[in-house]
């Protein structure tokens, strides 16, 4: 466990540093029951597109249950990143008129640096046990001493495969390496005439993102790195993720083993243009042998009603790595969050709704019905959910292998240029040396102008 994670956990078991300790709501205090409120409010949750089909019933179910709470879902753009693009838009303006926010993971710092949404320590404490969380997605709502937001769903990446054409094609597990994942490719793309051997997502968004960051990872590099500094007044270890450390011949060598994929013909040169749908789309129509995806999509690709394959076909698995330490996948997930400038007649309401979609009645509901990773770490024990979800019990491992996307205020700015370089190797327009080499500049550039 690293120094960053353990000063996150003692800080919140601690109740939050920055707030006066007699003031403080003991942790692990559980609200006896939600607040009543005495006349309709009307919320707006932002969120974007649900293709698990659980969000509106969800929201439907919220409003029977709390006849004085109207919610409305406002669906968002797709992509995390033009989702954000909507938000600051609407925050420069005036903030609109969003109560709750459904908030990617990697949107707290920002979010908080610049006043946009509420500091929830307060609440967090008198509702939640820190220890209730998985570690990894609590870490994801905390910036300078403070909890932003709850965690509502957490992720990682893994890889999808045709356990059936692995099968019959004399291959009893799935790959642990790039270089079994490639054996195995061609070997079934010969034998089965399957269209692709690996598919995934090479765009120029935050999915993108999220695969440059696995291949460099479990390839031996990293993109940024930390100071380590203490915080006196609380006694914390603090790390402070600004050391550009991407211009390595590891972070090199991930990058051009994406590109691999393309030049030996295992993935299609159309993957620069690749988000989760698109990948999900070949893998579910039958059309490739192995996948990188997040563990949700599970519940789509194995639907009867949109899909050519039956559970029985679909495996899971940790990624492949190249590394000993490895593997490594992408932290993911969303956390909820309340607008800074919510009007204080409905400050109670929205809480009580992020009550109710992070209880853990809710967050079992979702892992059924749409293969949701929780953030709560007793549903992955709870038997049902083993029983009906495989991926469940994969996430479970999958989440003690996560690292998170860089954790700063800037990161909307770094992003685009990870994004960048990975889709600019993909395509063969710079080596994976060349990428890393002109990332590590923009990267530096980008710290030194906002210090």
């Amino acid at each position: 466990m690293s120094k960053q994670t353990l000063s996150r956990r003692a800080f919140l078991k601690k109740g939050g540093a920055g707030l006066a300790s007699a003031a403080l709501w003991p942790v692990g205090a559980k609200a006896a029951a939600p607040a009543i409120v005495r006349r309709q409010t009307d919320l707006v949750l932002s969120f974007g597109p649900d293709d698990s089909g659980t969000l509106q019933p969800l929201l439907d179910a919220f409003n029977r249950d709390h006849p004085d709470i109207r919610v409305t879902w406002r669906a968002m753009a797709r992509e995390s990143d033009a989702y954000y693009r909507q938000l600051e838009s609407d925050f420069i303006a005036g903030a609109g008129d969003i109560d709750v926010i459904g908030a990617d993971v990697v949107w707290t710092a920002a979010f908080a640096r610049n006043g946009w949404v509420r500091d929830l320590s307060r609440q967090f404490h008198s509702a939640y046990d820190p220890e209730d969380f998985v570690e990894s997605a609590l870490n994801a709502v905390v910036y300078r001493f403070k909890v932003w937001g709850v965690p509502w769903y957490t992720d990682a990446g893994v890889l999808f495969y045709r356990k059936d054409l692995l099968e019959q094609n004399g291959f009893s597990t799935p790959p642990t390496t790039w270089a079994d994942l490639k054996r195995m490719a061609r070997t079934v793309m010969q034998n089965a005439g399957t269209r692709y051997g690996f598919v995934f997502q090479g765009a120029e968004y935050e999915g993108g993102v999220a695969n440059a960051l696995e291949y460099i990872w479990n390839a031996g590099g990293r993109v940024l790195t930390g100071n380590l500094s203490v915080a006196g007044s609380f006694g914390q270890v603090v790390m402070d993720p600004n050391v550009i450390t991407v211009n390595t011949a590891e972070a090199a060598a991930g990058l051009d083993t994406a590109r691999s994929m393309v030049t030996e013909g295992l993935t299609p040169e159309a993957v620069t243009t690749y988000n989760e749908r698109n990948a999900w789309m070949d893998f579910m129509q039958g059309d490739a042998v192995f996948m990188r995806n997040w563990p949700a999509n599970y519940s789509i690709v194995t639907d009867p009603a949109q899909s050519q394959l039956t559970p029985e076909q679909v495996g899971l698995a940790r990624l492949p790595t190249d590394t000993a330490t490895g593997p490594f996948s992408c932290l993911g997930g969303w956390n909820l969050m309340i607008n800074a400038t919510i009007a204080r007649s409905k400050r109670e309401a929205a809480w009580t709704l992020i009550r109710y979609l992070t209880d853990p009645a809710q967050q079992k509901r979702r892992a059924l019905d749409g293969s949701f990773l929780p953030s709560l770490t007793a549903l992955y024990d709870d038997p049902q959910i083993l029983q009906q979800v495989p991926a469940i019990a994969l996430g479970k491992v999958a989440i003690d292998d996560t690292r998170i996307r860089p954790v700063s205020p800037f990161y909307m700015q770094i992003a685009p240029r990870i994004a960048r370089a990975f889709n600019r190797t993909l395509r063969g327009d710079v080596t994976g040396t060349e990428a890393v080499a002109a990332l590590q500049r923009e990267l530096q550039t980008i710290l030194r102008k906002n210090r």
